[in-house]
């Protein structure tokens, strides 16, 4: 078992690197299904905004799988470390602007995004509260985080690998990402979504062969109510948080 600092240590090199991999392996061939419920929260909150004129940041966007449905809302600029993956997103996604780098490290319009978008980011970062607190800085007075990360007792619940050299691996539960985004932003809205294991009787339960037999015997309505429940007793695999940066004290 690795320890947190052993988690928290992998240099930028490598964590580009294994990103850049990742990346090809993994978000530009397929998109699993914790991204599309991932992907339709987001979309359902910019809808919710009535906008088409957003000024809007995703911070690591990976392959760009996400962009395609950001940029419905307005303009967009999006970040990653994998440097390779971002050159060839940025061929097939012109209409966006791709910054390749730490974003930590790199310079953006303070105060100037109307909307921050974060998915699967948070746990893969060594100082958490710098990365909420930078993100904060980003958003205009009134402007929103969405932010989707790993829930830490669900994903406890699976079998899963060690990290690999470059993955920073730090997931948080519900209390510890409330503190961390309540430091700096309203929590307007914070859940748990996709109901995942893959051992126990939960990976009966959620089994996909399952809801799909239960559906074709027009049984799919309890399926349904059952992943609702497991979701609101924090058994989802992704936690969903939407923040917002308080507005500006009116003057005096």
């Amino acid at each position: 078992m690795l320890n947190a600092e052993q988690l928290r240590d992998a240099p930028l090199n490598a964590q580009v690197e294994f990103w850049n991999r990742w990346n090809a392996e993994g978000r530009e061939a397929a998109i699993a299904q914790v991204s599309v419920d991932q992907r339709d929260v987001i979309v359902g909150w910019l809808e919710g905004m009535g906008r088409r004129d957003l000024k809007i940041l995703e911070v690591g966007c990976g392959a760009g799988w996400l962009c395609g449905s950001l940029t419905r809302y307005g303009s967009l600029t999006a970040t990653d470390l994998s440097n390779e993956v971002l050159q060839r997103a940025a061929k097939r996604l012109p209409d966006v602007k791709f910054i390749a780098g730490d974003f930590m490290s790199l310079d953006f319009e303070s105060s100037g995004y109307d909307v921050v978008v974060s998915l699967e980011v948070l746990s893969h970062v060594a100082d958490q509260p710098a990365f909420i607190r930078k993100m904060s800085s980003l958003l205009r007075p009134g402007g929103f985080l969405m932010l989707a990360t790993q829930n830490r007792p669900q994903l406890e619940r699976n079998d899963i690998p060690n990290p690999k050299p470059g993955q920073i691996r730090l997931w948080v539960d519900r209390h510890e990402l409330a503190g961390l985004i309540g430091a700096e932003l309203e929590i307007r809205s914070l859940f748990s979504l996709t109901p995942q294991c893959n051992r126990g009787v939960l990976r009966v339960i959620n089994s996909s062969k399952l809801h799909s037999a239960m559906a074709t015997v027009g049984l799919g309505q309890i399926g349904r109510a059952v992943k609702r429940l497991q979701e609101n007793t924090w058994l989802g695999w992704t936690l969903m948080c939407l923040a917002q940066k308080p507005q500006a004290a009116p003057a005096e």
